[in-house]
């Protein structure tokens, strides 16, 4: 086998292989997706097995937007329960957070700027 077959059978796998993330990427998504009908999941399902590469185009261009939405919602939903999970074990409200920061200013303890700082970090 001469350089330029390896090169061109290392083409043609790094386009498969991305082909095939491409894929399970897009039954991923429609298996997320709980707006389409089931019988709209079959007809995609089928046009990927008997038309798979001008499927997969139209699928990323037509439901592209959806497919990022819908793939990101599950991650913002675990991070704000793991901050409100957080929040509960502390057991501090951010207003009792300010307070206990403006009780620092009073003190003496902290800046103007630090209190800012934590304020900020508080409500955010």
């Amino acid at each position: 086998m001469s350089f330029w077959e390896s090169l061109g059978w290392m083409l043609w796998a790094t386009v498969f292989i991305g082909y095939l993330f491409a894929l399970f990427a897009i039954i991923a998504d429609l298996f997320r997706d709980h707006k389409l009908s089931g019988w709209l999941k079959a007809v995609w399902v089928f046009f990927l097995l008997f038309l798979p590469i001008l499927t997969a185009l139209v699928y990323l261009v037509a439901r592209g937007e959806g497919m990022t939405e819908r793939g990101t919602r599950p991650a913002r939903d675990a991070e704000k329960a793991a901050e409100s999970y957080i929040r509960e074990v502390a057991g501090k409200s951010p207003s009792e957070e300010i307070a206990a920061a403006a009780a620092l200013l009073e003190a003496g303890a902290i800046s103007e700027d630090e209190f800012a700082a934590l304020k900020l970090k508080v409500l955010s």
